[in-house]
C-alpha cells in the first residue's frame, strides 16, 4: 500500500520545476569538483615538468649563472672605477675639448672639482661623527670591560650583574647575526652578481623553459623591446644607439587570452608612429596583425600595447549564454560576444546608441540580431524593427515586434521616416512624464520602466540597411535629421537607435550619426574611410582597425568602440543561428512571448503589413480631377504626385499615358493640348466594376500623345 495525494496539473508542473532546478545544481557541483580535480592534476603535472626540465639541464644552468656573475663582478669593478676617477664627467672634458666648446669644459671640470670636495666633506663627515661616537662610548665600555676582569658575577651588585646579563645575551644575539652574515652574505653577493651580469640584451629569457605550453605565446619587456627597436623609426632608432631603455608604466603581464605592456616613449616618438608600423610590429613579434594591437594611451608618447596568445582569437565565442534559458535586464546589459581577453560583454542598450556596419556577410546583421534577442527577452522593451532589403533575418521577431517592415520599396522608408518621427513625439512625451514624477529624475531608470501607465519603458528602433533610407531621395535628408535628433536627446528617455550598415561612407552615413553615436561596430572593413565612418574619426590613425580583419576568416569578430570602458574591443561576437535547417532564434522568441505573458504585459500591436495595398489609380485620377470636367494632362500628374508622391513621385508622361491605356481612358485633344475627361474616368470605373456580361472586349479608344 502507498501513501500519496492526487497533484493539480499546477502542482505537478511545479515539482518537475523543482526536482529539474535540484538536478540541475547537482550535476553543477559535480561539474565544479571535476574542474577542480582535473585544474589540480594539471598543477600537478606542471609542476613535474618543471621540476624534471630543470634538473635535466642543472649543469647547463650552474655554468650560466658563474657565468653571469663573473660578468657582473667585473661590471661592479668597472662601475667603481667610474665612479673613483669620475670617468663621466671626465668625458665631457674630453668631448667638450674636441668641441672647442671651453665654457662646457669648464663647466664640466668645475662638476668634477665640486663632486670631489663633496665626497671629502661626506667622508669627514663620517670620520668626525666616529670620533664623537667613540669619545662617548669608548671610556664606558673600557670600566666595563675593566670590572668584568677584576670582578667575579656573584661579587658584584644586583643591578651591576644584570646588566651584564643584558649585554651578554646581546653578545650572543650579535654572534649569531655575524655566522648567519658569513654565510649569507657571500650567497647574496652572488646571487647580485648573477643579476647584475645576466644577459641584458632585447629578447633574452634566460630560465624560460622553451617546451612550456605558451612558449609561442610568451611575450616579455626585452621582446617588446627589440620588436620596437627594429621597426625603422628614425627618432625610436637613434634612442637605442646612444644607449636609451624604454621605461614601463605597466610591465608585461598576461591580460585575458594575451599580454599587456604600457610604455612610456622617449622623445620624438608617438604611439601613432608605432601604429603605423602595425605590420612590421607584429611581424617582429611572430604574430598576425590582428593579434596585435598598438594604441595610443592617456598620452600622445604613451603605447598600449595587447599581444594575443597565437591562434587564441580563431575561435569563435561559443553558444550564446541565454540560448536555452534566462531573461535580460536591459538596463544591465545583453551578452553581445566575447573581448580580446576573453571575458563576456555585456553590452548596454540604455543611454547608447549603436552604429554596426562591414562587407556583406560579415555578421553585422547576426550582430544586431543578437542584440535585438537579448532586447526582447526583457518583457518591458518595446521592439521596432525595419529592414530596408529583401532579407529574412527578423522573420521570426515577429510577434515580439511592435512595429516591423521588410522590403526595398519605398512604402518601408516612409514607415521608417515615420517611425523616427513618432520615436521624436515619444521622446517630447516621455520628457515631460519625466517632469512629472517625485524629485524629476533626470532619466527614467528600471523602477520607472516597471511602473504600469507611465511609458517610461526601453524602445529599442532597430533599422538594419540604414544607408538605404539615409540616401533616399525623397526621405533620406529628414531620416538623417531626426535620427540625429533622436541620438542627440533620446538616450535618457530609453529611446534607443541600432543602426546597421554594409555601406559607411560619409554619403551614406550622416557625419553627425557617426560623431554622436555610443557605440560603434566595424566587422571587415575595406578602407580607412569605412573604419572611420563606424568607429569615429581619427580611429584608423590611433591604431583602432577594422581593416585588418579579413573576409570570411574573421566572419564575426569586430572592432568595437564606447561598449567597454577600453579604448577599443576585438570582438567574437555571439551568434545565434538562422538558417537553413537550423533555427535557434524562434525558440528564443516563443521564450520571450512566454515572458511577457507571466508578467501580464502584451506586446503592442503595431506591427505593418510588408506587402503595399494595391494602388487604385483610376479611383486617384477620380479625386484628383474632383469636380473639373477636364484636365490637362500635365495638370492631373502633378496632382497625382501630391496626391500620393510614394506611388506617383517618379512617374513620366509615359508612365501616365500606359496607365491611362490600360484603364480604356483616352486622352483627348481641347485647344491644342492633351486633356482627360472626368467623364471618361468615371465611365471606366463603372466599366470595371460592373460583372462583363460578355467575353468581347473593345479595344482601347485611340489616344493621343501626351
Amino acid at each position: 500500500m502507498f501513501d500519496g495525494q492526487v497533484l493539480t496539473p499546477e502542482q505537478s508542473a511545479e515539482v518537475d520545476r523543482r526536482l529539474a532546478r535540484q538536478a540541475l545544481q547537482r550535476s553543477a557541483a559535480a561539474a565544479g569538483r571535476v574542474v577542480r580535480v582535473i585544474a589540480e592534476s594539471d598543477r600537478t603535472a606542471r609542476l613535474k615538468a618543471v621540476t624534471s626540465y630543470r634538473l635535466r639541464h642543472a649543469p647547463r644552468d650552474v655554468a650560466t649563472l658563474l657565468g653571469y656573475s663573473v660578468r657582473g663582478h667585473w661590471r661592479w669593478a668597472v662601475k667603481g672605477w667610474n665612479w673613483l676617477t669620475y670617468a663621466d664627467l671626465r668625458s665631457d672634458v674630453r668631448n667638450a675639448r674636441l668641441a672647442g666648446d671651453a665654457e662646457a669644459r669648464r663647466t664640466a671640470q668645475q662638476m668634477i672639482r665640486d663632486d670631489a670636495r663633496a665626497r671629502w666633506a661626506r667622508l669627514a663627515a663620517v670620520v668626525r661623527r666616529a670620533a664623537v661616537t667613540g669619545a662617548a662610548v669608548g671610556p664606558v665600555a673600557a670600566v666595563l670591560v675593566t670590572v668584568n676582569a677584576l670582578l667575579e658575577r656573584h661579587e658584584m651588585w644586583t643591578w651591576l650583574a644584570e646588566v651584564y646579563g643584558v649585554l651578554d645575551v646581546i653578545g650572543n644575539v650579535l654572534r649569531w647575526l655575524l655566522t648567519v652574515l658569513l654565510v649569507a652574505f657571500p650567497v647574496g653577493v652572488l646571487v647580485a652578481s648573477v643579476f647584475e651580469g645576466r644577459d641584458k640584451t632585447p629578447g633574452a629569457g634566460f630560465l624560460v623553459r622553451p617546451d612550456r605550453d605558451d612558449a609561442d605565446s610568451w611575450i616579455d619587456e626585452r621582446m617588446i623591446t627589440a620588436a620596437l627597436a627594429h621597426l625603422g623609426i628614425g627618432p625610436l632608432a637613434k634612442f637605442f644607439k646612444d644607449g636609451g631603455q624604454l621605461t614601463y608604466t605597466v610591465p608585461a603581464r598576461v591580460d585575458g587570452d594575451g599580454t599587456y605592456a604600457q610604455i612610456k616613449l622617449p622623445m620624438g616618438v608617438t604611439a601613432d608612429m608605432v601604429a603605423a608600423q602595425r605590420g612590421k610590429l607584429a611581424a617582429n613579434l611572430g604574430r598576425s596583425s590582428l593579434e596585435t594591437w598598438p594604441t595610443k594611451g592617456d598620452e600622445d608618447g604613451v603605447l598600449d600595447l595587447w599581444v594575443a596568445d597565437k591562434g587564441k582569437l580563431a575561435g569563435g565565442a561559443g553558444e550564446w549564454p541565454l540560448l536555452a534559458d534566462g531573461s535580460v535586464d536591459v538596463f544591465e546589459g545583453v551578452p553581445f560576444g566575447l573581448t580580446q581577453r576573453g571575458t563576456v560583454i555585456n553590452a548596454m542598450l540604455f543611454e547608447s546608441n549603436w552604429l554596426i556596419g562591414g562587407r556583406p556577410g560579415q555578421g553585422k546583421s547576426a550582430a544586431m540580431r543578437t542584440l535585438l534577442l537579448g532586447a526582447s527577452l526583457d518583457p518591458t522593451v518595446e521592439l521596432w524593427t525595419f529592414v530596408m532589403g529583401e532579407s529574412p533575418d527578423f522573420e521570426p521577431f515577429r510577434p515580439r515586434l511592435s512595429r516591423y517592415a521588410m522590403g526595398m520599396d519605398d512604402t518601408v522608408a516612409e514607415q521608417a521616416l515615420q517611425a523616427l518621427r513618432d520615436a521624436l513625439a515619444e521622446m517630447e512625451r516621455r520628457g515631460k512624464v519625466l517632469g512629472e514624477q517625485p524629485g524629476k529624475p533626470p532619466k527614467t531608470s528600471r523602477k520607472l520602466a516597471d511602473k504600469p501607465g507611465l511609458g517610461l519603458h526601453l524602445l529599442v528602433l532597430a533599422i538594419d540597411e540604414v544607408h538605404e533610407l539615409f540616401q533616399h531621395k525623397t526621405y533620406g535628408a529628414e531620416a538623417a535629421e531626426l535620427a540625429v535628433r533622436l541620438i542627440k536627446r533620446g538616450r535618457k528617455y530609453g529611446i534607443v537607435l541600432v543602426l546597421a550598415t554594409q555601406s559607411p561612407t560619409k554619403e551614406s552615413i550622416p557625419r553627425e550619426v557617426t560623431r554622436n553615436v555610443s557605440c560603434g561596430v566595424a566587422f571587415a572593413v575595406a578602407d580607412h574611410v569605412a573604419n572611420d565612418g563606424l568607429l569615429g574619426a581619427g580611429k584608423y590613425k590611433a591604431g583602432i582597425r577594422a581593416t585588418d580583419l579579413r573576409m570570411k576568416t574573421d566572419r564575426g569578430t569586430c572592432v568595437a568602440v564606447g561598449i567597454t570602458d577600453n579604448v577599443f574591443e576585438l570582438v567574437r561576437t555571439f551568434y545565434v543561428p538562422f538558417e537553413d535547417g537550423r533555427d535557434e532564434v524562434t525558440p528564443v522568441i516563443a521564450r520571450a512571448l512566454r515572458l511577457i505573458e507571466e508578467t501580464g504585459r502584451t506586446v503592442a500591436d503595431h506591427t505593418t503589413d510588408t506587402t503595399p495595398d494595391e494602388v487604385d489609380h483610376l479611383a486617384d485620377m477620380a479625386a484628383v480631377i474632383g469636380d473639373d470636367k477636364r484636365v490637362r494632362t500635365a495638370v492631373l500628374l502633378r496632382r497625382l504626385v501630391e496626391h500620393n508622391h510614394g506611388e506617383y513621385g517618379d512617374w513620366t508622361f509615359q508612365d501616365l499615358k500606359a496607365a491611362l491605356d490600360t484603364a480604356r481612358v483616352p486622352v483627348r485633344k481641347s485647344d491644342g493640348n492633351s486633356v482627360v475627361r472626368a467623364e471618361d474616368v468615371a465611365t471606366a470605373i463603372t466599366e470595371r466594376d460592373e460583372p462583363a456580361e460578355s467575353d468581347d472586349d473593345t479595344g482601347p479608344a485611340v489616344t493621343a500623345g501626351i
